[in-house]
């Protein structure tokens, strides 16, 4: 507890996309199995549901879900529609497209969140944070192509990569929508009420997916992909989210998905797949350099701490 009370605000937000992250990496290891065997909107149904079970179960437990936190509720149904296409787009894209391109249309998203972060906060990134944003971008490449510059050359754009392109806008947009609309409600009660309206939204659209699936005869691996997103890729990388969104800029926030490949070979060595060739450390390299750029303070830019 005396370390985090030791960590500036800035601080704190680092740690929680760090975790973030990590978090995220694993729903890609285990949505790429599971996409197969059911309706994206079914599975993102179910994953809403539970994952805002646990985080509203949360909120009114601890800090409480006082009336005025519904006050223009139409605020959280942006956020609940930017995070809902995501996640639809992510599992409808895994369904056709490859592994490679579509981690790589992943990479995209900071530099998108650097220029929504402009738009609609006004947020400017400065020299130093565009060359981390650059240098992450290297980096997160040399680690999804395995250091090949064939497999590289060789990227082709198909269905799939576009449809996930599509919700990786979504995300980028999602990350200054959250500090520009928060109210100064706490992360976890903004949260819910986004998850509630995201809920409602997914059911009005997908409900015929979702009478339509056989949940009984769904594999094991469907489940056990529900259980991780909806607690750990969705109740708490939303919540994290959140938190890191009202201490950092929208840039530096998705910055943090250039760890998301590096988390994804720790996650398939953990899951029993080979180890990657040496070469890739070259790129965990240079990811980790793009993030301790970010790290340093941005003494002359005080709005982002």
């Amino acid at each position: 507890m005396s370390f985090w009370a030791g960590l500036s605000q800035a601080q704190r937000g680092h740690l929680a996309m760090l975790a973030f992250s990590a978090l995220v990496a694993g729903s890609f290891s285990l949505g790429a199995m599971a996409a197969r065997f059911v309706s994206p909107s079914a599975l993102t149904v179910a994953r809403f549901a539970l994952a805002g079970s646990l985080v509203g179960a949360a909120a009114f437990l601890t800090v409480g879900v006082p009336r005025r936190t519904w006050a223009a509720p139409w605020r959280y149904a942006v956020l609940g529609a930017l995070l809902a296409a995501y996640f639809v787009l992510m599992f409808w894209g895994l369904q056709t497209a490859a592994a490679v391109p579509t981690a790589a249309v992943f990479t995209l998203t900071p530099v998108m969140a650097a220029g929504f972060g402009f738009v609609l906060l006004g947020q400017i990134t400065t020299l130093r944070m565009a060359t981390a944003l650059a240098i992450g971008a290297v980096g997160a490449l040399w680690v999804i192509f395995r250091g090949d510059p064939g497999a590289l050359l060789r990227l082709e754009v198909g269905r799939g990569e576009v449809i996930y392109f599509f919700g990786c806008i979504a995300h980028a947009v999602y990350a200054p929508m959250v500090r520009k609309l928060n109210r100064g409600e706490p992360a976890l009660v903004f949260t819910f009420g986004m998850m509630v309206a995201g809920f409602i939204m997914l059911c009005l659209w997908g409900w015929r997916d979702v009478l339509a699936t056989d949940w009984a005869a769904l594999p094991g691996i469907v489940w056990i992909c529900l259980a991780y997103t909806a607690v750990a890729a969705s109740a708490m990388t939303f919540v994290l989210l959140q938190y890191a969104t009202l201490r950092l800029p929208s840039a530096k926030v998705m910055a943090y998905t250039y760890l998301v490949p590096s988390w994804v070979i720790l996650w398939e060595i953990a899951l029993g797949r080979p180890a990657p060739p040496m070469i890739v450390l070259g790129g965990v390299g240079l990811t980790m350099l793009a993030l301790a750029l970010l790290l340093k303070d941005e003494t002359r830019n005080t709005q982002y701490s």
